[in-house]
């Protein structure tokens, strides 16, 4: 039982069809006086941007676009990216795109108001001053980046993955549109609605899950489970796409105070080293992760079961249990996630380096099972089996 927890979400949300129109008033409410803009090149040329600076056109609202980002958003993106804030005396950010562009924004915002290197916050809580204000504007329905205290930079000389964890690196606004979403070509959203779904699902089975974020994963995984595939296969279904950017949300107010689980961890260490894309890797791990943990938390796996549809009548737990990891496979196969780890370069050579970064890691101690690093390098070797079969490819 837990007898003692905080819960804490300092982040303003604006959510539904067409809520972009207004960025122009939030900008203003904020005392923005200079925005600006940080996206990834593909929402820029697909024209995402626009719709953005177009109310801050109609409204005098000057603005400067930065979009020098990478899949991975590198440490030296920041630096860049704020170096250009500070020439053009912005004052605000807007953050538009998925994790990358939102967690590159964020720690932009973060540095305008606090001095050294972005290195220096890497940790958590290590922040001693509050971020400019910064609004998110969320295009994939995965990361939930508009909503957390993190931002994961890429160190690129040093070849890691790192993460800056505040309660200052948090929007002050969540701008969130799901008509953004119904671009998004059926690989990114099923490997954005895996991230989703492993956000929920580590969350509540893991040990510092409390009453609050338990009812926001159980919400978010009844969600996924009823609208990912439909995403998935009818892109244009805006029903799915705004369930699912609700679910995505709804996740990351969940472990924004839990924190995560062993698919987390080993995601980077394998995200650094071979460029897996992080929803892929985490689709890949995550019914292995699941497989390990079970005996941690038994009952609310047989729970995760039946929200994704498995008949458990009259199974034990422990059998109902292990239909949650059949569950899950199938989802991933459904939505066309049918690599390996092997399918990127990861050899048994490279398991001692993966498993020791990711023990590092905070999502390790909250665990429902504590790893040794061999149990680590299994979780590996088991997702680097070829699958089954393949439903579809994209």
């Amino acid at each position: 039982m837990v007898n003692q927890f905080r819960y804490e979400v300092p982040t303003a949300i604006e959510f539904g069809n067409g809520v972009i129109n207004d960025l122009a008033k939030h900008v203003k409410t904020l005392n923005g006086t200079r925005v600006l803009v940080v996206g990834d090149p593909g929402v820029v040329q697909a024209g995402v941007v626009d719709k953005l600076t177009k109310p801050l056109e109609d409204n005098g609202i000057p603005y400067v676009t930065f979009s020098e980002i990478e899949p991975d958003p590198a440490i030296q993106s920041v630096e860049k990216g704020l170096l250009l804030a500070k020439e053009e005396g912005c004052d605000i950010v807007v953050g538009v795109g998925g994790g990358s562009s939102l967690d590159t924004a964020k720690a932009i915002g973060l540095m305008l108001t606090n001095s050294g290197h972005i290195r220096d916050y890497v940790g958590i809580n290590m922040v001693p001053n509050q971020a400019a204000p910064m609004i998110a504007v969320p295009t994939t329905a995965g990361t939930g980046s508009e909503l957390t205290i993190w931002s994961v930079l890429s160190d690129k000389k040093a070849k890691v993955k790192v993460s800056v964890g505040s309660i200052y690196n948090m929007p002050k606004l969540a701008l969130c549109d799901p008509e953004l979403t119904t671009s998004l070509p059926k690989h990114i959203t099923a490997a954005t609605g895996m991230d989703a779904l492993t956000h929920a699902l580590e969350s509540y089975v893991n040990k510092a899950t409390q009453p609050i974020s338990e009812g926001l994963s159980v919400q978010s995984m009844k969600m996924i489970a009823k609208n990912l595939r439909l995403a998935v296969v009818q892109g244009e279904n805006v029903e799915a796409r705004y369930q699912m950017l609700l679910a995505s949300l709804i996740a990351a107010m969940a472990f924004n105070t839990t924190r995560l689980g062993l698919s987390h961890a080993l995601a980077l260490p394998l995200g650094a080293h071979f460029k897996i894309p992080h929803g892929i890797v985490n689709a890949i791990l995550l019914p292995e992760v699941m497989q390990f943990n079970i005996i941690g938390n038994v009952e609310k796996f047989a729970e995760i079961a039946t929200i994704f549809g498995e008949n458990t009548h009259g199974l034990t737990n422990r059998e109902a249990a292990e239909k949650a990891v059949t569950a899950i496979r199938q989802l991933k196969m459904d939505v066309g996630i049918t690599q390996t780890l092997s399918d990127y370069g990861v050899r048994e050579e490279h398991l001692d380096m993966i498993a020791e970064e990711a023990m590092l890691s905070g999502n390790v101690v909250v665990n429902p099972v504590q790893p040794t690093l061999e149990d680590l390098k299994n979780i590996c070797r088991a997702s680097m089996a070829p699958v089954e079969k393949e439903v579809f490819t994209n």
